[in-house]
């Protein structure tokens, strides 16, 4: 902890952001602009301001200080979470909880937020968006399935989900050429070296890219690997609790599914990755467990190529 450096904890709503400073002191704004010029006349050089991911509610105030020059940092909801459960907290209320958050920024090593360039967001904002219509086209089908299985299903009823089923189609690829041209336009190269790598195909090189920034985010492989939730968790306490090793799985999820669906893949045709699988089956160890190595490998060959500038080299 600095102790010329002020923090200021803020748990974010949707209408308000509720602050508590390192002096104990508590303020309430309103979550938009008028807010923001509000809370900023709090602020100076040697501030810090402390805030959890929240879904989409961070964003605007983050950005606001981030582009006013003060110090941000927008911290993984679950560490905070741990930190409040550590502390036995009874009390939940959002003004306990930016207290909490002004205590946690206090004890912890904290990141600076960086934010992203308009265009990483827009790609983030079609990424998410092509999440959501997924989920949509496989409920639509799902459904068209139930419907087929019944004696006599509703033809206006089937149509009906057809049309939902193509038009949802056509926005995807219409969201997909989009984000390509982003992607292509920012990072042409990368994109192209990633493409190399075997098991990793142009989806998974634009979502790659995308979920990480362009590499750029990162200063290690482990570092990475720790983002995706891939790294291993240890649960072993004396000599009667000596849980398996799990991953974490605390990072990006959808960075993590895409991994795991690209392993089966790397594994017929990328062999380092095939080797890993093999050695890890031939030691007992279960199959899902190597398809996470080898996750963990591509991600670290992906990483590999990214920072050196080279294409892929088995």
């Amino acid at each position: 902890m600095n102790k010329d450096i002020k923090y200021f904890g803020i748990d974010i709503s949707y209408l308000v952001f509720d602050v508590t400073d390192s002096d104990g002191n508590y303020y309430q704004f309103k979550n938009k602009v008028s807010g923001f010029k509000a809370f900023r006349k709090l602020l100076n050089s040697e501030s810090h301001c402390v805030m959890e991911a929240t879904g989409y509610y961070h964003y605007q105030l983050a950005y606001y200080l981030f582009e006013e020059g003060l110090n941000v940092s927008v911290e993984n909801p679950l560490s905070v979470k741990r930190f409040i459960q550590m502390r036995l907290s009874k009390i939940k209320t959002d003004k306990s909880d930016s207290k909490l958050i002004c205590s946690y920024a206090e004890q912890v090593e904290l990141k600076l937020w960086k934010g992203s360039s308009k265009e990483v967001q827009e790609c983030l904002q079609i990424t998410r968006t092509l999440s959501v219509y997924t989920k949509q086209r496989t409920m639509i089908k799902n459904k068209l399935h139930g419907e087929s299985v019944l004696g006599e299903p509703s033809k206006a009823i089937v149509r009906s989900l057809k049309r939902s089923l193509k038009h949802l189609d056509k926005e995807m690829s219409n969201l997909e050429e989009l984000l390509l041209v982003l992607v292509k336009e920012a990072h042409k190269d990368l994109f192209t070296r990633i493409k190399t790598i075997p098991g990793i195909g142009k989806k998974t090189s634009i979502m790659l890219i995308v979920l990480t920034g362009g590499f750029e985010r990162f200063s290690s492989a482990a570092e990475l690997c720790s983002y995706a939730g891939l790294t291993p968790v240890i649960r072993q306490s004396g000599s009667s609790i000596k849980g398996r090793p799990r991953i974490s799985k605390m990072g990006n999820q959808k960075l993590r599914n895409l991994l795991f669906m690209c392993s089966f893949t790397a594994c017929k045709y990328n062999k380092a990755c095939r080797d890993i699988y093999e050695r890890l089956v031939a030691k007992g160890k279960s199959k899902k467990l190597a398809l996470i190595a080898v996750c963990n490998k591509l991600l670290k060959q992906a990483f590999a190529i990214a920072k050196s500038g080279l294409i892929f080299d088995k």
